[in-house]
């Protein structure tokens, strides 16, 4: 029987909200939305939307790390975006980080995202080594 995990991200501030940064079970690992702004939210400006989605991504790199998982284990990514126009240069920054790796992808847009931000990511990813 497996057994659920609540992972922890040491690299990372605490998360502002009742969620975790993600949950492990039953080999695979669900990573919480994370937003394309600073890590200690304290950015008033929070970038545009290469930047963002650069910070989401090295957040969403981060907790699969903490949780002994890594880019290559992510099998799907979701990507929320406020304005399907920002679609080229979220993809580019998207492309730039993942390489060779094409992980299942939904792109949705939505409107607005919590403080603002332009982006907003989560995945589920494999644990473990194979």
């Amino acid at each position: 029987m497996s057994t659920l995990t609540i992972v922890t991200a040491t690299d990372l501030p605490a998360p502002a909200g009742h969620y975790s940064y993600a949950v492990a079970y039953g080999g695979l690992l669900y990573i919480s939305g994370q937003l394309g702004r600073s890590q200690d939210m304290t950015d008033e400006v929070a970038g545009d939307a290469s930047v963002q989605t650069r910070r989401a991504l090295s957040a969403i790199i981060t907790i699969a790390r903490s949780a002994g998982s890594d880019i290559f284990r992510l099998l799907k990514v979701n990507v929320y975006v406020t304005d399907v126009a920002l679609w080229p240069a979220v993809n580019a920054e998207y492309a730039a980080i993942f390489g060779v790796h094409r992980p299942a992808r939904a792109v949705i847009p939505v409107n607005p995202l919590h403080y603002g931000a332009l982006v907003e990511i989560d995945a589920i990813a494999a644990m473990g080594s194979d």
